[in-house]
């Protein structure tokens, strides 16, 4: 009986020693999460400029958090337990290095938000480890330094973890109450999910979220439901408030339809004695709300300014895609996103057409020309499956150019003004045929070093003081982004050169220039969901009759049509019968209205936004547009059911093409 009782006194000893080794752990745990927190509103209110304040956001950040803590706690407790009666010090080492592993997670985070003012989600499953790799290496973040001082930190975490351990100390009694208290709040927090913050502006909502959870719950949804799979469809009408109406041929080609389009540029130009020759200028991270007229920033292009006072510009164009992924498929196809971006589908493109095809089937050359790797995002394949007659990207330059500037041994390639003076040298000195050249622009990209920092750096205050007329005490807000807008002037300066340059071939004369942003850039804070897609949109051409700005809404899903039915109407080229642009024709009312439909897809893996008219739906939140792309909540539930049924008809239409590669019926063989 003496050694039974013995035995059994173990047992309260044993609970106290497993409860100690969690509490202490977990509660040090907790600290460190809610010091992170801190740190993070403090890096993102010191390093960006926005039109709130901590306070603001400061309660719902703080329940994001404890919620978090909560399930998490309770998720390893249950993991923690069993193997703790079997072994106290495995489950001990068990959660020290989970509980590590989860702080260096929310530490690398925290930086990545407040460098990007983006949480870090399902676009990280969307990128082969080649392109992370790349990113990571031109950011410059890969080096002795930081090496080196993740190693420190990580020893840091391990140490602050198991003094948790050795010093905080209760009795089993309070053990068992702590215990169960926790399990109370988690079950309240379960129950009574605390309020969340919504509306327009996306930093608030963004800056408030955990980013570890964020993640976590990105990860399982891509993991678990990230599978292609559809549910039937409908080809429903959603072109009764449209600029054109379209035949669609039925459920095996789900997006091919009737090629239908109206010419709505012709009464704008002179008339063309011959075919024209296109040239498309693409620029990396060129947003509205720092390019052009009425751009609220200010604008940083003052070329640019100059020539959209001869040229065709749309104020209320928007992208596709909030990261580059999109431009090509976008602007040359208006083509569906498949799962990851349509260039992902590279390893067997659906059969397709888009405008370089088609202008090439009726004699055009194409030409494209990039500064970086055209292996990056799967450009390469994209663009060759259009059979150009000259594709150069950064192995294509002479040895005399030098890359531009990084933070490390590692360049995204070529900057601005070495691409255009490259691609001029490389044109032929005449052509035999009309063209169709592309020249895309990577250096308004991060980490945004421009070549001649100093002379850019002088030319920055200068633009501040004489071109925006900014006062003493606005200068700071732009001052904390100058990388960023020596940059846009950089590019805003290459492209001068281009078009300067461009003006002294005999082409020029019958040339139309079509120049837009591929998404605007994130690290300068958005004003509202909608501003990450609202780019310059301008045609320039000498063949233009008049000058004229347009306040309708358009994208770069309406530049093929347009451009194609426009060649149609002036007999230069025959078009396919069928076709399968997601866009409209480009509208040239002057007054401010929105006649498109379309989905937008944030990032990659992120297709949660879809415009209908001056509708516009946002992870679940229910918008009115409003002139200059402003955006606000609106309560109206049988618009918020359109809206969510169409766009969930074309996520089912999409995974369908995914799954089957049917998007346009192959040609017929003669």
């Amino acid at each position: 009986m003496a050694q039974k009782a013995a035995i059994r006194s173990t047992l309260p000893y044993r609970l106290r020693v497993i409860f100690k080794n969690f509490w202490g752990v977990v509660l040090m745990f907790i600290v460190l999460m809610i010091l992170l927190r801190g740190l993070e509103l403090f890096l993102v209110f010191e390093n960006h400029v926005l039109d709130f304040s901590i306070s603001d956001i400061f309660l719902f950040s703080l329940r994001q958090d404890i919620g978090w803590l909560f399930y998490l706690t309770g998720l390893l407790l249950m993991v923690y337990l069993p193997i703790s009666f079997l072994s106290a010090k495995i489950g001990k080492v068990l959660v020290l290095i989970i509980l590590t592993f989860l702080t260096i997670v929310q530490v690398g985070l925290v930086f990545y938000f407040m460098k990007t003012l983006v949480p870090l989600g399902k676009d990280l499953f969307a990128y082969s480890i080649d392109d992370l790799l790349l990113t990571i290496s031109s950011s410059g973040q890969l080096n002795f330094w930081t090496i080196s001082g993740g190693g420190l930190g990580l020893a840091a975490v391990v140490i602050l973890l198991n003094l948790g351990a050795k010093f905080f100390s209760l009795s089993l009694k309070g053990y068992l109450v702590l215990t169960l208290s926790f399990l109370v709040l988690i079950l309240a927090f379960t129950l009574y999910p605390q309020e969340q913050i919504a509306g327009a502006n996306e930093n608030k909502v963004n800056i408030t979220l955990n980013k570890s959870r964020f993640l976590t719950e990105q990860a399982f949804e891509e993991l678990v439901y990230g599978g292609e799979y559809y549910f039937d469809f409908y080809l429903r009408s959603t072109s009764d408030d449209l600029l054109i109406s379209k035949e669609y041929l039925g459920d095996e080609y789900p997006f091919a339809h009737k090629a239908n389009y109206p010419d709505v540029l012709t009464p704008f130009f002179d008339t063309l004695p011959q075919a024209p020759d296109i040239v498309f200028i693409f620029l990396e991270s060129f947003g509205r709300a720092y390019s052009g007229k009425e751009a609220y920033l200010g604008s940083f292009s003052p070329f640019l300014d100059s020539l959209e006072q001869h040229s065709l510009v749309w104020l209320n164009a928007i992208s596709s895609t909030g990261r580059t992924f999109g431009l090509q498929p976008g602007v040359f196809g208006g083509l569906p996103f498949g799962s990851k971006g349509f260039l992902e589908l590279s390893d067997e493109y659906p059969y397709h057409q888009t405008l370089l095809s088609i202008l090439g089937d009726n004699g055009y050359q194409i030409r494209y020309f990039i500064g970086a790797d055209k292996n990056f995002d799967q450009v390469g394949s994209f663009v060759e499956y259009q059979k150009p007659d000259q594709f150069i990207d950064e192995r294509g330059f002479d040895s005399r150019f030098k890359k531009g500037p990084s933070s490390s041994e590692f360049s995204w390639g070529y900057a601005d003004l070495e691409l255009f003076t490259n691609g001029l040298e490389k044109l032929p000195p005449a052509y035999s045929a009309p063209q169709v050249i592309t020249f895309q622009t990577q250096t308004s990209h991060d980490p945004y070093l421009v070549p001649e920092r100093e002379y850019y750096s002088q030319k920055f205050e200068s633009h501040l003081e004489n071109y925006l007329n900014l006062a003493e005490e606005e200068k700071p807000d732009y001052r904390a982004y100058q990388d960023i807008y020596m940059t846009v002037l950089y590019a805003d300066d290459a492209v001068k050169f281009f078009i300067e340059e461009y003006k002294k071939r005999p082409e020029f004369e019958h040339t139309i220039f079509i120049i837009t942003g591929d998404h605007r850039l994130p690290e300068i804070p958005m004003s509202t969901r909608l501003d990450r897609f609202h780019v310059p949109l301008i045609i320039y051409s000498p063949l233009l009759k008049r000058p004229d700005y347009f306040k309708a809404m358009t994208s770069h899903y309406e530049i093929t049509p347009s451009i194609l039915a426009f060649l149609e109407k002036q007999n230069f080229v025959e078009l396919p019968e069928i076709v399968t642009w997601q866009g409209q024709v480009f509208d040239t009312t002057r007054n401010f209205q929105s006649r498109i439909a379309m989905p937008l897809m944030r990032n990659k893996n992120q297709l949660v936004e879809y415009i209908h008219g001056e509708f516009f739906l946002s992870d679940g939140e229910l918008f009115v547009i409003n002139e200059g792309l402003d955006i606000e909540p609106i309560q109206s539930p049988d618009m918020l059911t359109k809206l969510t049924g169409e766009f969930e008809d074309f996520k089912n239409r999409n995974t369908y093409m995914v799954q089957t590669r049917k998007l346009l019926p192959p040609k017929e063989k003669n």
